[in-house]
């Protein structure tokens, strides 16, 4: 696509990496708009049926790019990272949005750290697949700013208040182990067989039957939104795949 994401198609497959490996995939304005535009193309894209979203080596994302520099002082970091935070966020959960309400079965494949919006973008997934020696955290109340309520939304959803605190408040790391032991990760393997294990996953959708998948992952979606009462509106208007 552009200079921060990269969105490539094999088949069915389409993969979206973020790309700015020299800032740790740090989540700029730019790359925002961009990961929003490669949402919105997918979504309409009727040949895809699988979505990969991972980073550029060596880490997932290093979550918002603030302009922090190593001689800021603790009181500077945090003013740079609160008035960073409302375009941040406007941008963000518009490409978390976009990503969670795609048709396609999506797959997030952490090949390293996920921190902050980092480890918020992998939520909005169906599937997380992190390597071994992946960790996550949430520095915001550190760094003086609140968590997104997008993202704090995800974190009750997935894991509960009680759980969401712990993580969202304390602003401690999490192996990757750890983060699977508590429903945020799928599956952690070797971070050598990371892009098999997600190829085997995504082969495994790809066999399936489109319709049913998509009916079934925003049937689900909806209940976790707002209760079963709302579920059936959500399986009308699915776009034919092949």
């Amino acid at each position: 696509m552009t200079r921060n994401v990269t969105l490539t198609r094999d088949g069915a497959l389409a993969t979206v990496t973020l790309d700015r490996p020299d800032r740790r995939n740090s989540l700029s304005d730019s790359m925002l708009t961009e990961l929003g535009a490669a949402f919105a193309e997918l979504r309409d894209d009727t040949a895809v049926r699988v979505v990969v979203v991972t980073g550029a080596p060596p880490v997932f994302s290093a979550g918002a790019d603030a302009g922090l520099k190593s001689t800021m002082t603790a009181e500077e970091r945090r003013r740079a990272f609160a008035e960073r935070k409302s375009q941040f966020r406007r941008l963000f959960e518009r490409a978390n949005t976009l990503l969670e309400g795609l048709e396609q079965i999506t797959i997030a494949a952490v090949n390293g750290h996920a921190v902050g919006g980092g480890w918020g973008l992998t939520l909005a997934c169906d599937f997380r697949i992190a390597a071994a020696d992946a960790q996550f955290w949430i520095p915001e109340v550190d760094l003086g700013v609140p968590l997104g309520v997008a993202s704090t939304t995800r974190f009750v959803r997935l894991v509960g208040p009680a759980r969401a605190k712990e993580i969202i408040l304390e602003c401690r790391r999490y192996s990757a182990e750890e983060a699977r032991s508590m429903g945020l990760v799928h599956r952690v393997v070797p971070g050598a067989e990371l892009d098999k294990r997600v190829s085997e996953l995504a082969e495994t959708m790809l066999k399936k039957p489109f319709r049913p998948l998509a009916e079934m992952k925003a049937r689900i979606n909806a209940i976790a939104r707002t209760g079963i009462p709302e579920a059936n509106a959500m399986t009308e208007g699915f776009l034919e795949r092949d």
